[in-house]
């Protein structure tokens, strides 16, 4: 995944340092779930914070003013590889710790997400977030939407949750679009655990031109 990333246009951002900015996500993403599971004493507990703190400060004196868009657009190459586009997603971004992250494919005219919900995506006990899946869901009807040609932002997004979407195990979102009228577009998808639908989605977009999407995509 990664060397197919590397042949893509790199974000500015991670000129020069991908593999070194790939391995802090992961060390920020290993802290954040152990944030939500340790049981360190007072004192450990507060002797990370202030070390997490000073590599906090050192981090900060690099942020350029102003920041980079988190999105980048390159309408002329026409690849679908969206991860690499969207490093900094909270649903696809491998250099978001934030994300799990789910890794995209596409099997035109489907687009598929797959991954696993750890710990610190958990909403009732032992399931994932209602929120973190709706998340998801606006990721992948849209990534159906690009392979389709037919990008834009999203109006409205129904999630119809069939069943609990367990913590653990592997997840598998898909989506289509269904139906296109003018700059309306119907895009539906589902999750399915070991097999089984969990939560289907609805959605409708406003169908944008390229040089439309451009423009929304340099708004910070």
């Amino acid at each position: 995944m990664e060397a197919a990333a590397q042949s893509a246009p790199v974000h500015p951002v991670l000129e020069g340092r991908l593999d070194a900015s790939l391995e802090l996500a992961d060390a920020v993403r290993r802290l954040i779930g152990l944030t939500t599971a340790t049981r360190a004493s007072q004192e450990d507990t507060l002797a990370a914070a202030r070390e997490l703190n000073a590599v906090a400060d050192r981090l900060e004196r690099h942020v350029p003013d102003p920041p980079l868009p988190k999105t980048i657009v390159h309408p002329a190459d026409g690849g679908t590889d969206l991860a690499g586009r969207m490093p900094f997603d909270v649903v696809v971004g491998r250099h978001n710790p934030l994300a799990v992250p789910l890794t995209p494919r596409f099997e035109p005219p489907k687009a598929f997400l797959e991954g696993v919900f750890t710990r610190p995506y958990e909403g009732p006990p032992g399931c994932v977030h209602g929120a973190v899946i709706a998340s998801s869901f606006d990721i992948i009807l849209a990534a159906a939407n690009f392979i389709s040609g037919v990008s834009g932002p999203t109006a409205r997004l129904e999630i119809f949750y069939r069943r609990p979407t367990l913590l653990d195990v592997p997840s598998v979102f898909e989506g289509w679009v269904e139906q296109q009228e003018d700059r309306s577009v119907r895009t539906v998808g589902r999750l399915l655990q070991n097999g089984r639908v969990t939560v289907e989605a609805v959605g409708e977009f406003v169908r944008l031109d390229r040089e439309q999407m451009e423009r929304l995509a340099s708004r910070r």
